[in-house]
């Protein structure tokens, strides 16, 4: 099987995180929520066997609800964050900081939330092998899931700041209490289509062969 990389490439270098540029206004068909979830289906899971739950909220009290638990957990830490950078003089940062600002006062409008969970608990202590094979499962689909929505014109961003009231939210949405919340991913369609590719290193600065050491010298 063959694939048009031009496309390919394209997809996978401009599925950017979006913010500012969610259509609040359009609904989002429940039928093109579902597609996308399919199609995350097919990604790969820790011993195949997926664990994974979709929870899509579109009940605007209910979403009214979780963006007040995202404000609660990270107004003043993102407001924080985007002062020290622009005193730094890190603008990039600083500007990432202030769309996840607007995030912040805006995430209630956007029409589709979508909480990956997986089914089970992490004890508390875990080893740090075991909680990345567990969370490890799911983020596959979720960038699988990303992916798809791309491709159809619709754009989100992960999360995770609600995860420090999850216990709030799963009784927002009667989330059973062995199920582990693992990020929120606001979801709409994107204003405008065109995204850049992201500025980065090249993959010679941060590749190592063998042994730690930079065949640039770089680091």
């Amino acid at each position: 099987m063959s694939f048009d990389l031009e496309t390919t490439d394209r997809l996978l270098t401009t599925t950017r995180a979006v913010r500012k540029r969610l259509d609040l206004t359009r609904p989002v068909p429940p039928q093109v929520v579902l597609d996308c979830i399919r199609l995350s289906q097919q990604a790969p899971t820790g011993s195949n066997s997926p664990g994974w739950r979709w929870m899509v909220v579109t009940d605007p009290d209910k979403r009214l609800a979780l963006a007040e638990l995202y404000r609660k957990a990270g107004a003043e830490y993102l407001s924080q964050g985007k002062k020290q950078a622009e005193a730094s003089g890190h603008l990039q940062t600083a500007r990432v900081l202030d769309s996840a600002n607007y995030l912040v006062e805006h995430l209630h409008e956007v029409p589709v939330h979508v909480i990956p969970c997986l089914k089970g608990k992490l004890p508390d202590g875990v080893p740090s092998a075991m909680a990345a094979g567990f969370f490890g499962s799911v983020f596959p689909a979720i960038w699988s899931f990303q992916l798809a929505l791309r491709s159809r014109g619709l754009g989100t961003v992960i999360t995770t700041l609600h995860l420090a009231f999850a216990d709030e939210a799963a009784k927002i949405l009667e989330i059973p209490s062995d199920v582990t919340q693992c990020a929120l991913l606001p979801v709409a369609y994107t204003i405008g289509d065109e995204f850049k590719q992201a500025e980065r290193r090249p993959p010679e600065h941060i590749t190592y062969w063998n042994t730690w050491k930079s065949p640039l010298g770089t680091e």
